[in-house]
């Protein structure tokens, strides 16, 4: 019997101690985590990968050695024709009337007279007719006058030489360019033929009815020659030699001025049959 009990307390304690290690077990299972062990780690970093390109040493520079000697060409230069510098001058008319006119020749229309003793300002001149364009001191209605007429203080070569295409003329207001006009030549010397101008009564200015403005070959120069004619034709001389071609324009003149001008064609020495 008493072995028998002693059996039964073991069994009891025993299932005693299994209750207890289950429960300890049980414990070991639940949400809060056990004490962490103290673990020394070595972080290694992690290799860096570089999309850079990496720098490449150059290898020793190469000297070359050229045996050609470029030669720099010239800087161009825009070369500046200076202006020539001009002078007005003044002179006496010495003639006791000299008439004044409103282009470089008596051709053209008259514009005032000038009196001995006038002193004027010298502004223009026009070596292929020997005028001169003058006008009062200070003044501004210029007019040309002969330069043999005036006794001139200074070198008139230093006066600002004038261009017969800027010569500004008095223009009709009633009377329109002549319709027709035809040259002719004969050796060196050309016939200008033209269409009448019909003038109404009291229009006529008392002067030739006709302005001829020829440009034309005279000892190897093309030279400005103004002609007046009374009638409707008029002969010129044109020399062969110039490398300009020669022409001409026709005014008809009345009393009030000059209709437009009327350029025609103008046989050339060159065009002479053989």
């Amino acid at each position: 019997m008493q072995t028998d009990l002693r059996h039964i307390i073991f069994l009891l304690l025993s299932l005693i101690f299994c209750a207890c290690m289950a429960g300890q077990n049980n414990a070991g299972n639940s949400d809060t985590p056990p004490p962490a062990a103290s673990l020394t780690v070595a972080i290694i970093p992690p290799k860096m990968t570089s999309t850079a390109v990496m720098p490449i040493t150059a290898g020793p520079t190469e000297t070359v050695t050229s045996t050609h000697t470029t030669t720099p060409l010239p800087t161009e230069t825009s070369t500046i024709t200076p202006e020539p510098t001009y002078t007005i001058l003044r002179g006496i008319v010495n003639q006791e009337h000299v008439n004044c006119y409103y282009g470089p020749s008596k051709a053209y229309l008259y514009k005032y007279g000038l009196l001995k003793g006038n002193r004027l300002d010298i502004i223009g001149y026009l070596p292929d007719t020997g005028y001169i364009e003058v006008q009062a001191i200070g003044g501004n209605n210029p007019c040309w006058m002969n330069l043999e007429f005036m006794d001139v203080q200074g070198e008139i070569q230093t006066v600002k030489p004038i261009d017969p295409l800027d010569i500004k003329l008095p223009w009709s207001p009633y009377y329109s360019a002549l319709t027709f006009a035809r040259a002719e030549r004969n050796g060196n010397t050309v016939t200008v033929s033209w269409s009448p101008l019909k003038l109404k009564a009291g229009d006529s200015s008392e002067q030739e009815a006709y302005l001829l403005e020829t440009w034309v070959c005279r000892a190897g120069r093309l030279t400005f020659v103004p002609v007046g004619a009374y009638q409707n034709t008029v002969k010129v001389e044109d020399e062969p030699g110039c490398k300009e071609p020669s022409w001409a324009r026709l005014y008809g003149v009345e009393k009030h001025g000059y209709t437009r001008y009327l350029k025609f064609d103008w046989p050339q020495a060159s065009d002479l049959a053989d």
